[in-house]
């Protein structure tokens, strides 16, 4: 791996773990994308077309951003093929094209430093909970981004006891193992229960339909993603409004995470009412569909990314979420119009 790549993680990972409020973002930001313009060389024939180079380029909201579809098509990576050793796909429907985030052992490093800090500070404090995750375990989806974020809290938990619940079906997608996750939340222990809104919803119906309900009020949780046609969709208040009946999770230890396959952070909104933040090694931007610039504070627009952690890839990342800007955060609206269905709900908050 390039040298100066390793430099530049290297005083991320510093960054990070001080969890500075205002790191030199902004510098740090122009140094990251030379590097990326000098050996990505997808993304560089991109911000040659756009006439946006390291020269021309003063100030982080400047630097050329790549949609999240481009990933699909393109090596975005500046990682060589020979040294690559893992890939994520993004979690659409099963008829669509994923995106591909391609990793090495130094980038999953920084990815998970990035992940582990922004968890423990925004999920949890302690270590003295049991981890309930909805998902398949890591030997069945390999290329599940959100899996290996689940693993890679399991592992820093470091806790025996915590099981992933989660099975795949022949044609690949998630359902629960009802058994072993009914098992799991009787245990007498304090839980951490994480998982996507879709899963969620499949436990709500099966408590339903057995008429059971559980009061985990010393838990916490952890929704994400969305129903991609997966399940019955519902608003985000009306799915909280029930995991907090049926699990007895107390509503303000309901936590929603946003993320996506061609991210290294995530952001968080600590309670049902809060925004979504990321970290300060990230940035985030709602800009308009029709001008191509920024919103004022309560407009919507496309959530525009840059992230920092992402160093062996592209830190600009444009998605086809909406969000509405909230100051230096975000309301999650849901897809665009005429965007595939992947992580996010189709449905409003």
């Amino acid at each position: 791996m390039n040298a100066e790549f390793l430099t530049f993680a290297a005083r991320l990972g510093h960054v990070a773990s001080r969890l500075e409020e205002d790191p030199p973002f902004n510098e740090m930001a122009l140094e990251l994308f030379a590097l990326q313009f000098k050996f990505n060389p997808a993304y560089r024939k991109i911000c040659e077309t756009r006439r946006l180079t390291p020269d021309a380029v003063e100030r982080w909201t400047q630097i050329p951003f790549v949609p999240t579809s481009a990933f699909k098509e393109l090596e975005l990576s500046c990682i060589p093929p020979e040294e690559r050793t893992a890939v994520f796909h993004s979690s659409g429907t099963t008829e669509q094209k994923p995106s591909r985030h391609f990793h090495c052992a130094e980038s999953l490093k920084v990815y998970e430093e990035s992940l582990w800090t922004w968890f423990h500070v925004n999920i949890i404090d302690s270590k003295d909970f049991e981890l309930v995750v909805l998902t398949p375990p890591p030997q069945l989806a390999p290329n599940s981004s959100l899996i290996h974020m689940f693993e890679t809290v399991r592992q820093a938990f470091d806790a025996p006891e915590s099981v992933f619940v989660g099975k795949m079906n022949p044609d690949r997608t998630w359902v629960l193992d009802f058994d072993r996750t009914i098992a799991s939340l009787n245990v007498k222990k304090r839980k951490l229960i994480l998982g996507t809104a879709f899963s969620f919803v499949h436990l709500l119906d099966y408590l339903s339909e057995k008429d059971m309900r559980f009061a985990l009020d010393t838990s916490r949780l952890m929704e994400t993603g969305g129903y991609k046609n997966r399940s019955r969709s519902m608003s985000k208040k009306q799915l909280h409004f029930l995991l907090n009946y049926l699990l007895g999770v107390p509503r303000e230890d309901i936590i929603c995470e946003y993320g996506m396959s061609e991210l290294s952070s995530q952001a968080y909104a600590t309670n049902p009412e809060g925004n979504f933040r990321f970290p300060p090694w990230a940035r985030v931007q709602i800009i308009s569909p029709e001008t191509g610039m920024e919103v004022t504070d309560g407009e919507t627009g496309l959530i525009r990314i840059f992230d920092l952690a992402n160093v062996f890839s592209i830190a600009a990342i444009q998605t086809e979420d909406l969000g509405i800007r909230r100051g230096s955060g975000f309301e999650l609206v849901g897809r665009a119009a005429l965007a595939e269905p992947r992580g996010c709900s189709l449905q409003t908050a």
